[in-house]
């Protein structure tokens, strides 16, 4: 019995701490692709304005 204990902490408990830092970094990188998409529109429009150059156009 004392084994099981022994193997769960080894194995376990380094399980769920990485399965919990999976969840939390999912839910940035789900926020951080959103920001990427909306900054995506932006320069869009932004290059579209009259008066506005794209790299490389002089």
């Amino acid at each position: 019995m004392e084994e099981i204990w022994v193997q769960l902490g080894n194995y376990g408990f380094p399980m769920v701490v990485a399965v919990y830092l999976l969840v939390r970094v999912e839910k940035k990188l789900d926020a951080l692709t959103g920001a990427i998409g909306r900054l995506e529109q932006v320069l869009a429009i932004a290059l579209q304005a009259p008066g506005l150059q794209g790299p490389g156009k002089r």
